[in-house]
């Protein structure tokens, strides 16, 4: 499979000033802006700038970036699972992770996680993945936001939804550790028959591999 990427942006007015959403983009176009030093939810902000570095350039990999001016206020990723995770079991092609959304805490509530999203979906490329997102509930940033896990899911929910995610049921061991966690996926318009029907066995990789020991009954 050979992947496109068609950028696009959007422009929007907050209470801090002009937004431009933009991407996908290069390392290249990426390494002319700063990135903000409270982009730290996954790691330090130099760090983290280092690894969307990296994914950028992957043929698959997708960064979608929000910034005002020159710096880099909030960013969206989007790659293949780890070799090591359950979700890069049957290496397929058409299944790409939302593996990193983040906004710095002062344009939270402005919506641009929404809008990060709403750009991603933009190119018509996208139609010819399944999307996933693995939410987890010790992920969540719920001191700052003085939200409680119930709230913070629902959130979550709906700025995914700005992007065609739904919840989705699986066996996931540690999807299935609390309520809370969810899995998120968005099938796009061309995927295949046959990679849903895998993508179902996946997301139900437990009771595959019971009925595959069974000889299939």
């Amino acid at each position: 499979m050979e992947h496109q990427k068609t950028y696009h942006s959007q422009t929007r007015m907050t209470k801090n000033g002009m937004i431009t959403i933009e991407g996908p983009l290069s390392s290249e176009q990426l390494r002319k802006y700063h990135f903000h030093e409270d982009l730290t939810a996954f790691r330090p902000a130099s760090k983290q700038f280092e690894a969307v570095l990296d994914i950028a350039d992957f043929p698959e990999g997708r960064i979608i970036i929000a910034r005002i001016q020159d710096t880099i206020i909030g960013y969206v990723t989007y790659l293949h699972a780890d070799p090591l995770e359950r979700w890069s079991t049957f290496q397929m092609d058409d299944l790409i992770v939302l593996g990193a959304i983040e906004v710095i805490p002062d344009y939270r509530g402005a919506k641009i996680g929404s809008g990060l999203l709403e750009v991603s979906m933009m190119d018509d490329f996208m139609e010819n993945y399944i999307i996933i997102s693995t939410e987890y509930y010790w992920h969540w940033d719920l001191d700052k936001t003085n939200l409680s896990v119930w709230q913070y899911r629902k959130v979550m929910e709906k700025m995914m939804a700005a992007g065609g995610l739904s919840p989705a049921p699986t066996d996931d061991p540690e999807i299935i550790s609390h309520p809370a966690n969810c899995l998120m996926v968005r099938i796009g318009k061309n995927v295949p028959e046959s990679s849903i029907e895998q993508f179902d066995k996946l997301r139900f990789l437990q009771r595959h591999r019971y009925r595959t020991m069974r000889g299939g009954f």
